[in-house]
């Protein structure tokens, strides 16, 4: 497994690539946002980590460029903690979002997480064929999606969560259980995480977002896709 590290803060780069070379990834180094997109372009990455506030561009458009030509799993750096920045960098195309200062384990633990769903993800084309409902149209062979026969762009964990509901229409999960089959391991209460890619979800596949047809909220539960 191959991961990008982009910070500006070189001894932290450091520390980061020691500790997931010691997995045994390995490990390339940028450090400033530009640098980011042009490795990411140039490289065959299977996740990538990205710091917030970087020289030249920002990691918030580090990630939007990165998002132009793929779809690899990206966790944002931030030393802010604000409820706002964590939406902004979903909204972005992030994947998942960690506060420094943060222990390396828990670092780690995300790093595997993303990657297990990422693999499982790989392991599922061509299980199944299209999945359809109404004008929504997702092929997990191509991880593609259409909405009334127009390409849309789902980033992983929006394309995750959309099939995760598509095959399994009707049924209701708590933000709890999305955090946990989705995202692969508890987020310790940071639900705003599933409300933020659901609400992403329903601007891009819904023909109305503010009065959604298929991708439904059960007051007081969680989501359900609508069963036909």
């Amino acid at each position: 497994m191959k991961i990008l590290v982009v910070d500006d803060e070189k001894v932290l780069v450091k520390g980061i690539k020691f500790n997931l070379e010691s997995e045994g990834y390995q490990v390339e180094a940028g450090y400033d946002g530009e640098q980011a997109v042009e490795l990411a372009r140039s490289g065959s990455f299977d996740l990538i980590i990205l710091d917030l506030m970087m020289p030249k561009i920002d990691g918030l458009q580090a990630c939007m460029r990165i998002r132009e030509f793929s779809n690899v799993p990206i966790i944002m750096l931030t030393a802010r903690s604000e409820d706002t920045d964590k939406i902004i960098g979903f909204e972005c195309g992030a994947d998942d979002y960690i506060t420094k200062p943060f222990n390396i384990l828990e670092l780690k633990a995300r790093v595997r997480a993303l990657l297990r769903r990422a693999g499982m993800a790989a392991q599922q084309k061509g299980s199944g064929g299209k999945l359809t409902m109404g004008h929504i149209t997702l092929d997990p062979d191509a991880r593609a999606a259409w909405k009334d026969g127009q390409s849309v762009d789902l980033t992983a964990k929006e394309f995750d969560l959309m099939e995760l509901l598509m095959r399994n229409p009707g049924r209701v999960y708590s933000r709890e259980n999305l955090l946990n089959v989705v995202w692969g391991y508890e987020y310790a209460g940071d639900y705003r995480t599933v409300d933020v890619h659901v609400r992403r979800l329903r601007e891009k596949l819904e023909l109305d977002p503010a009065n959604p047809t298929y991708i439904l909220t059960k007051w007081g539960v969680g989501y359900y896709l609508k069963h036909e």
